[in-house]
């Protein structure tokens, strides 16, 4: 009877170690490659086609190497340290993914003395529903890492030139906001800079790492507005894409959206907004979907807003829904001292070697830059293609700005005795702006430009004042 049961016991072992050994040869024969390591994790026995797939000419040549040197991404030493299997895995490899499969190696007494790693299949699309998945995913990882690049802010705030009082004022202002969640409303002429700001506030909050998305209301038509901002269900409208089209809220999720120009926003769509900035969600346009918002909005104008209110143009409650933190950009007749800094850095980024003597940047500073840090980058960049001397002078500057508009010195207001305040306000709105139509030729539309003015705004007041 005891002899049988030992018998047994010898049988046993031996069958034990039979099969160990046979499915150690089926699953080293069907697999793309295996390979063994010692306690330290450095290699001890690696078959051909595993030593060809990295790269080696024999497989001699791995023995006695780390095996991360060999297997970059290896985590066979893990399985060493640990003592703990790594049942199924997917192992990048120069020709290709693999499944893997790794298992600690145990002496008679249990302690670790190594690791096996099986390469187990590399046809992984065939495999199952699961790597699909992780082939699809890894797929649109890469274009959203791309995408999100492309859409990253380029600019911060050492982009904002310039050390006047004005200047530095705007850009403290800036970084605070930077901190916190709630709306921002930059407030300036055009050209002023608005956008490189808004991407500089994205660029140091906490959402940095996610898209900066911009969506100007004066360039898209009224009628196309909703269907930019938030998206179409699949065929809302006729002529409107089959699958459904993504928004700027979408597309921003997680991010910043800048919305210039947001003074010329239709009233319907402005109060869609207010919504989204409250309820913090919003339905693509012909669908009955809530979906949810998770952006953060920076607006713009370059109009008076507070006079589109009482013209009834803005919606007063939108208004102050987006002015929790306002941010005046000065126009640059307001910071003529940044003007040496910025020319450097504009010539600087047209890869000009041109440099602006004496008597050109004082003329720059003449000058009332209706058209701001745009129009300055313009005209440097005309003068510059212009001129055959590195040095711009005075009268190449001169003949690059065009139409002059000398800067309105000491416009300062003091009433006159015995006048009221608003006879004087209207006195010196009249200066003003006779002076703005007398620089642009009587051109109302432009004159309302470099004024910062709405035109019918400009029509309204020329009218109050008797100015034709």
């Amino acid at each position: 009877m005891g002899m049988n049961l030992t018998d047994n016991l010898t049988d046993y072992q031996q069958v034990r170690g039979l099969a160990i050994q046979s499915l150690f040869e089926i699953i080293e024969q069907s697999s793309e490659g295996t390979v063994i390591v010692d306690r330290d994790a450095n290699i001890v026995w690696m078959n051909e086609r595993y030593a060809k797939r990295f790269g080696l000419n024999s497989a001699d040549e791995a023995i006695g190497q780390p095996c991360e040197r060999v297997i970059s991404n290896s985590l066979l030493r893990q399985v060493v340290r640990t003592d703990r299997p790594i049942l199924l895995d997917i192992q990048d490899t120069p020709k290709g993914p693999l499944v893997v499969m790794r298992l600690p190696i145990h002496n008679d007494a249990g302690a670790v003395i190594g690791a096996i790693g099986f390469a187990l299949f590399d046809e992984l699309r065939n495999l199952s529903p699961l790597i699909e998945r992780y082939m699809s995913m890894q797929q649109e990882l890469a274009s959203t890492r791309s995408l999100l690049r492309s859409r990253q802010s380029k600019y911060t705030f050492a982009h904002f030139i310039g050390t006047s009082a004005a200047s530095l004022e705007v850009k403290r202002r800036a970084r605070r906001s930077a901190k916190t969640e709630s709306p921002v409303l930059l407030l300036g002429e055009t050209g002023t800079g608005k956008e490189l700001l808004a991407q500089a506030i994205h660029g140091a909050s906490s959402r940095a790492h996610k898209a900066f998305v911009s969506i100007n209301s004066a360039a898209i038509p009224h009628d196309l507005l909703e269907a930019e901002f938030f998206g179409t269900a699949p065929g809302a409208f006729t002529g409107a894409d089959r699958k459904g089209r993504p928004g700027k809220f979408q597309i921003a999720q997680g991010g910043t959206l800048f919305l210039d120009e947001i003074g010329d926003m239709p009233l319907p769509l402005q109060s869609k907004l207010l919504r989204v900035l409250q309820e913090k969600e919003f339905e693509p346009v012909g669908s009955n979907e809530m979906l949810h918002s998770d952006v953060r909005v920076i607006a713009a104008t370059s109009m008076d807003l507070e006079a589109a209110i009482k013209r009834g143009e803005f919606r007063a409650d939108l208004y102050y829904r987006l002015n929790v933190l306002p941010i005046q950009v000065p126009p640059l007749r307001e910071r003529l001292e940044d003007i040496p800094a910025l020319s450097e850095a504009i010539l600087e980024e047209l890869r000009s070697h041109h440099e602006l003597d004496r008597e050109a940047l004082d003329l720059l500073a003449q000058h009332a830059w209706p058209g701001n840090i745009r129009e300055l980058r313009n005209v440097l960049e005309r003068a510059a293609l212009l001129s055959d001397d590195l040095i711009l002078n005075a009268q190449e500057v001169r003949a690059a700005i065009g139409t002059f508009s000398p800067v309105a010195r000491n416009t300062a207001v003091a009433a006159e005795e015995g006048e009221s305040y608003n006879a004087a306000r209207e006195r010196f709105d009249r200066q003003v702006i006779v002076a703005a139509l007398k620089a642009c030729d009587g051109n109302v539309v432009e004159a309302a430009k470099r004024l910062g003015l709405g035109r019918s705004t400009l029509y309204k007041k020329m009218v109050a004042l008797g100015i034709t």
